[in-house]
């Protein structure tokens, strides 16, 4: 059997593109270190918004049928949350890395202010495990459905806000001056890690003018609230781009990469099974069955099916029971109530498309790894990173269908650019799922096995991919 193992690319080499944009990138990262406090004052003020647009609607009646954008503090606030945040600080992660969280997340410049305070006591092993992003991620998803986060203020405060408030409290007895609740509990941290990988641009660490720098006078250390190893730092998942190290040592700048660098020449040591869990079963699982079941007809023949088997048997209460607004949907005056049957067919559809969508993912990568040679676990986790472009690009799509409902309720309609824009979004992310895992299969493989490794991913891409298919095209 013919193998070829393609070095990875050298860590101490100098970084691609032109001299004058590796000058201005590491000018800019500069700058950041120099105007700390303006990155500060600026965080300050996002708090401001954030906490205005959070706390200020649930005071206000629901807004009705006719309220737009401009006119309604709550509609307004649905817009900013829904309509641009949130899909817009996912595709930030792709263009800029994890800026949004060193420079503007309101939620880490208030657990780092608190942990000025903190008790400062050592984590426990439990905080520290390695499965919270992927169940912190489905456990907020799946919540936000039953109570309609999206449409109601109410769910917000309580889904947001209480994820702002664990931060300020495990601020308050963990760590000093750190973010341990974003290193470790914030439910996006791995979504924005996984995201984070394809950015092209990093804070670059060149060891070797670290080790040089070492014989003369030591520098003060830098406070990385992120807990980052600054020394060993591969990659741009988990550095927040808050630019406190820049030009420390001598040895770290921001840099421009190439978009598959992380993915293909660092991704292959650290893959492990909870970063496959979140992109398989997650990203291109439990959101993609969030997205689905309001517009999906087989839930409607389903529950259907479901409500007349119960009239039958003379079990009405299902039908006829609701829940608090905090448990499932409960707004009469809105005519917009889940009743019990309701929330459980909702449960029942997310969690059978979550297992199909990641069985299947996980299968046809499987039979790709097979492609390569004999069974290998950190090559299927490592191929699995290839993915990470349709899953981020299908997450995008799902939060930017708000964007485009609440334009299109306030007149704005652009219906041919809008489905020009997702079919080439669509494409884009099954060529570059495929480019990814021609990179990948490179390291293990030549010829055309590596091309049919390349294949097969995209193809595992082209069906993540029909599922939006279904919900923008044929529903």
């Amino acid at each position: 059997m013919q193998t070829m193992l393609l070095a990875p690319t050298h860590p101490h080499a100098a970084p691609p593109g032109p001299g004058w944009l590796r000058a201005a990138l590491a000018g800019l990262g500069d700058a950041m270190r120099r105007h700390r406090r303006t990155i500060q004052a600026m965080q300050w003020a996002v708090v401001g918004i954030y906490l205005t647009l959070l706390a200020v609607p649930v005071l206000l009646p629901l807004p009705s049928r006719t309220a737009h954008i401009w006119n309604n503090m709550t509609v307004a606030a649905e817009f900013a949350f829904w309509g641009l945040w949130w899909p817009f600080v996912l595709l930030s992660m792709v263009l800029i890395g994890r800026t949004w969280c060193g420079v503007f997340c309101p939620e880490g410049a208030l657990a780092e202010a608190a942990s000025r305070f903190s008790l400062n006591r050592a984590l426990p092993h439990w905080l520290t495990w390695r499965g919270w992003p992927f169940t912190a991620f489905v456990c907020t998803t799946v919540y936000g459905q039953m109570v309609s986060v999206y449409q109601y203020p109410a769910p917000a405060l309580l889904i947001l806000g209480g994820s702002t408030a664990a931060a300020v409290a495990v601020g308050l007895v963990y760590g000093r001056n750190k973010r341990v609740w974003c290193r470790y509990l914030c439910p996006v941290n791995g979504v924005f890690a996984l995201l984070a990988k394809l950015a092209p641009v990093h804070y670059r660490v060149d060891a070797e003018a670290w080790d040089a720098s070492r014989r003369g006078p030591r520098p003060p250390a830098v406070n990385c609230a992120p807990l980052v190893p600054i020394r060993t730092m591969q990659g741009a998942s988990a550095c927040h781009m808050c630019g406190r190290c820049s030009s420390y040592r001598g040895a770290i700048a921001l840099s421009p990469r190439s978009p598959q660098h992380e993915v293909v020449n660092v991704a292959g040591t650290r893959a492990n099974a909870w970063e496959t869990a979140l992109i398989l079963f997650g990203l291109m699982g439990v959101a993609v069955g969030a997205f689905h079941w309001s517009a999906s007809p087989w839930l409607v023949a389903a529950k259907q099916y479901v409500a007349d088997t119960l009239v039958e048997a003379g079990v009405v209460w299902p039908l006829e029971r609701a829940a608090p607004w905090w448990l499932l949907t409960n707004y009469p005056a809105q005519n917009d109530v889940l009743t019990l049957l309701d929330g459980a067919m909702l449960l029942g559809y997310i969690a059978a498309t979550t297992i199909v969508c990641g069985t299947v993912l996980s299968a046809i990568l499987a039979a790709s790894v097979r492609l390569a040679g004999a069974w290998s676990w950190p090559r299927f986790h490592h191929l699995a990173q290839a993915l990470i472009p349709m899953a981020g690009c299908g997450v995008f799509l799902g939060l930017s269908a708000t964007t485009v409902s609440l334009l299109h309720a306030d007149g704005l309609d652009w219906p041919d650019g809008v489905a020009a824009i997702r079919t080439l979004m669509l494409a884009g992310a099954v060529l570059w799922s495929g480019w990814l895992a021609w990179g990948i299969a490179g390291r293990w493989i030549s010829g055309p096995r590596r091309a049919a490794v390349a294949a097969g991913t995209a193809l595992a891409a082209a069906a993540s991919g029909f599922c939006w298919v279904l919900l923008f095209w044929i529903w």
